[in-house]
């Protein structure tokens, strides 16, 4: 839940919250944000939690944190009167003696592991009338069953987004912007103080802004670093050439060593990952390596065991989207071009490196261009874990499409792509571009416009 939420309901009475599996592999330090009220955790849960301890990915890890902060608060009363979470916090109970209510059992036939989730709700809410009894579950579909019972069941918020503008985020126009003040950004200095507009005190750093008069316009920054407004003038990078303004902004902020944090969003073919790649080999000389990587979300709940070969074999069709942008950018040059030549180098002597998320884990990334594909599909603790990965001169872009999340658990409000951008905006070091018109084909842009 988030604080505003939990501030109002610790002024009420005392609830009894219950969790469901994913909400911990979700938060494994879920259970601390619930206030003065008691969480109650089905032994069924622990026992889906075993099945996921073993693997790389983020629920893995969630897991295998989870159990160990359990075990820090364990204690001889866990399984009977409970346990304190914390100071001004409620207790947690493992939930062990839990019956199948023959009201479950008239409208679920199998006894699945939701279903005992939800019969062990059903039977705190019998037991503690005088309490509110609340499931926490990010599956939609077990909240509505559980709506079929008389349950209270809701979505675990603690990082969920609620400033819904970041969505909408586009360039700002600024309009009647004094000729003089356009003429100077293409002046030789091509900057100007920031207190010279009128409008000063609505930009924020690293904003990308487009300044029109009635003669003429201008695409111009914010730089904090030093209080000025900077003209960005179109700027062909590794090949590639942008094709409209976001574009053009895009480019400015990735070649850009002062932001070392960069969020570029838009719906497919808007040039997101292909942007950031040539910009990190334009870039290849003030990095030690370009680093691309992406989640992976496996179809059909069927992990990489299911696909044959050793590692690098399972993730190659996970990783080939990542290959597509690189080939594009080679198809720029001759075959046997310096900039092909130097692509190849760069990916033998590993400076040039694509694979999976998931093995990224617990490195120190320093002097790293790092490109997070697809970072939709990522959790809030996920890009925590990524961007605390990030040494010295390293430079770290994520990518991604909020409309398309393919992960269960997330949505527009919840993935960790927009949780960094919220708590993030405002930062000099963060920039954030939302790239809105689709340049990879006539029918690519038809398509995501229409379908």
């Amino acid at each position: 839940m988030n604080s505003s939420n939990l501030k109002q309901k610790s002024m009420g009475k005392k609830k009894n919250f219950v969790l469901d599996t994913n909400v911990i592999l979700h938060d494994y330090r879920c259970i601390f944000n619930f206030e003065e009220n008691d969480v109650y955790i089905p032994m069924v849960v622990l026992e889906e939690l075993d099945h996921f301890k073993k693997g790389n990915e983020q629920i893995n890890f969630n897991a295998r944190e989870f159990s160990r902060e359990l075990d820090l608060l364990a204690n001889e009363q866990l399984f009977k009167k409970g346990v304190e979470i914390g100071e001004g916090m409620g207790r947690l109970y493992i939930m062990t003696n839990m019956e199948y209510p023959s009201t479950m059992s008239k409208i679920f036939f199998e006894k699945t592991s939701d279903h005992s989730i939800l019969a062990a709700s059903l039977q705190l809410q019998e037991e503690m009338k005088k309490t509110k009894t609340i499931l926490i579950t990010k599956d939609i579909n077990l909240r509505m069953k559980a709506l079929s019972l008389g349950l209270i069941a809701e979505d675990y918020i603690n990082d969920k987004v609620t400033n819904h503008n970041i969505f909408d985020k586009n360039h700002e126009i600024y309009e009647n912007v004094p000729t003089e003040i356009i003429e100077q950004l293409y002046s030789q200095e091509a900057e100007l103080p920031v207190e010279a507009l009128d409008f000063a005190s609505d930009i924020e750093p690293q904003d990308c802004f487009v300044l029109r008069s009635n003669r003429a316009s201008v695409l111009a920054r914010y730089n904090p670093h030093t209080n000025s407004i900077k003209r960005i003038s179109k700027e062909r990078c590794f090949g590639i050439e942008p094709r409209n303004a976001e574009q053009t902004f895009a480019i400015n902020v990735l070649l850009d060593d002062s932001v070392k944090l960069v969020a570029l969003t838009g719906k497919s073919g808007t040039g997101k990952t292909l942007l950031a790649l040539a910009a990190a080999l334009q870039k290849h000389d003030a990095y030690k390596q370009i680093l691309l990587a992406r989640p992976i979300i496996a179809l059909a709940n069927r992990d990489l065991g299911f696909l044959p070969g050793d590692e690098q074999h399972k993730v190659a069709p996970y990783m080939q989207p990542l290959f597509d942008n690189l080939n594009v950018i080679k198809n720029q040059f001759s075959y046997q071009g310096k900039e092909v030549r130097l692509i190849e180098e760069l990916q033998r002597n590993n400076q040039l490196v694509i694979e999976a998320l998931a093995y990224i884990r617990g490195r120190s990334l320093s002097e790293t261009f790092f490109i997070v594909d697809e970072a939709q599909n990522l959790t809030p603790h996920e890009v925590k874990t990524i961007i605390t990965r990030a040494g010295e001169g390293t430079k770290i872009v994520f990518t991604g499409d909020i409309q398309q999340i393919d992960s269960p658990y997330l949505d527009m409000f919840s993935n960790g792509l927009v949780y960094m951008i919220d708590r993030m905006h405002g930062q000099d070091i963060f920039a954030h571009i939302n790239l809105v018109k689709g340049e990879r084909s006539y029918l690519s842009e038809l398509a995501s416009n229409l379908l």
